[in-house]
């Protein structure tokens, strides 16, 4: 890390953090809440959240193979189409993340076998967000990538949208694998696959984006339940110099404040020209935005632009956000692979972009926010593997070798239970007494 800050000239501040804090505070309640009562009511509880939210209260809430193939076959033949291109690139990539995972077995000492294996989660529960959008692209993150990586049992849910049942998203999660696919979203959902109701089995796992209560809830939770990552409301950062076009840096933005209210926008650029120009060019394009509702409190709240002297500037403020995509339009993009270490996904020149990710390109968009890119990256097949070890000693010399030393290493640290162990070993192997033996 740098021993100081970046100075740069701030053209546009977001809110406060005191602000922000406040708000999250509001959400750390709410959702204890309904975890709380998730657990003492179970599907009681679950319901009552699910009128009280979205408006929604079917006899199930778990869709039958029935209703899910009549849904399907509402959904236009170029959707389908469509969503089956998209998770055939998803499943390429997360195929080739699986075969870079190697399982092996080594001999260190004469009969002495340890090894690495790779075995799937038993069940996880995929989350598809919806309460504004149908979000497609979502089920083939989670599903398609946990189906790769082996998980046998895959919850897959979704809230409806206005009282209606997302059809594309329903195909999408069928697509995709689902081995469960239940029309319910936020908390009580997240809630319900974690720990269980009388209609639904809990899960081991939990993965997919959400909003800022999903998101908390996937946090309260964990420990009991796995989680991929905190990935609450999105995040964009886009990088530009002198060669950028402002016209681009402005749209780039709004396609990810369109998210909700909550999403941050940002621009990092050595221009000021550049900087006061995607300014303007922002403002001129939000009235005219179908989801302007959405993108302009982001930008209002949520929006910066900062004007730094230099590119070492520029990448080293980009990591100080560690945001969760950043896009770089400058003239030598690859850059930032050798100078960056904090983000979440990069989109390298003007002919890549943040949306491309989100949607076709088939890399996981379910990507770590909130500065969560200093310590993970994204969903990947290997969220859902646990990498275990063995370990086997055949040889007697070898074990003999090891009895004695473990002898020697625990009594180091006076743990003569684990001594003795060793010891036992070593007297099998080769006759050593046993003074603590007195039988």
């Amino acid at each position: 890390m740098r021993e100081a800050a970046v100075v740069a000239t701030i053209l546009k501040h977001a809110v406060s953090k005191s602000e922000v804090t406040a708000s999250l505070d509001q959400v750390r309640e709410t959702v204890t809440g309904v975890i709380a009562d998730v657990r003492e009511r179970g599907d009681a509880a679950v319901r009552a959240y699910s009128e009280k939210f979205d408006k929604w209260s079917p006899d199930s809430f778990r869709l039958s193979d029935e209703e899910v193939e009549k849904i399907i076959a509402s959904v236009p033949q170029q959707v389908i189409d469509d969503i089956r291109f998209v998770q055939d690139q998803v499943r390429t990539f997360a195929r080739h993340q699986l075969d870079s995972l190697r399982e092996f077995e080594v001999e260190t000492l004469p009969g002495v076998h340890l090894g690495q294996k790779h075995i799937p989660v038993q069940a996880a529960g995929a989350y598809i967000p919806g309460g504004r959008y149908p979000l497609t692209a979502s089920a083939h993150m989670t599903i398609v990538t946990a189906k790769v990586a082996g998980v046998p049992r895959v919850v897959a849910c979704t809230p409806p949208i206005h009282g209606e049942i997302p059809a594309a998203t329903v195909a999408a999660m069928q697509l995709a694998g689902a081995d469960e696919i239940w029309l319910l979203g936020g908390v009580q959902a997240v809630a319900a696959m974690a720990v269980g109701t009388d209609t639904m089995r809990p899960v081991n796992l939990i993965a997919g984006p959400g909003n800022a209560y999903v998101a908390e809830a996937k946090r309260q939770l964990f420990g009991e339940i796995g989680i991929d990552l905190f990935a609450g409301p999105t995040e964009i950062l886009v990088l530009a110099d002198e060669h950028a076009d402002p016209f681009v840096c402005a749209v780039d933005l709004l396609s990810q404040a369109e998210h909700g209210p909550d999403s941050p926008a940002v621009l990092i650029t050595t221009s000021r020209e550049v900087a006061e120009q995607t300014i303007a060019e922002v403002e001129r394009l939000l009235p005219g935005m179908p989801t302007r509702d959405f993108a302009g409190p982001a930008w209002r709240d949520h929006g910066q632009v900062h004007v730094v002297d230099t590119l070492d500037e520029l990448y080293a403020l980009a990591d100080e956000f560690a945001f969760e995509h950043v896009e770089v339009l400058t003239a030598e993009p690859r850059l930032a692979l050798e100078r960056m270490t904090q983000y979440g996904a990069l989109f390298l020149g003007e002919g890549t972009c943040v949306s491309f990710g989100d949607k076709v390109i088939g890399t996981n968009h379910v990507l770590p926010t909130r500065g969560a890119a200093r310590y993970t990256g994204g969903l990947w097949v290997g969220k859902y593997l646990k990498t275990v070890t063995y370990q086997e000693v055949t040889d007697t010399d070898s074990r003999t070798l090891l009895g004695r030393l473990c002898g020697r290493a625990a009594r180091v640290e006076l743990f003569e239970g684990h001594a003795r162990s060793g010891d036992v070993r070593a007297a099998k192997a080769a006759g050593d007494e046993l003074p603590w033996n007195t039988a």
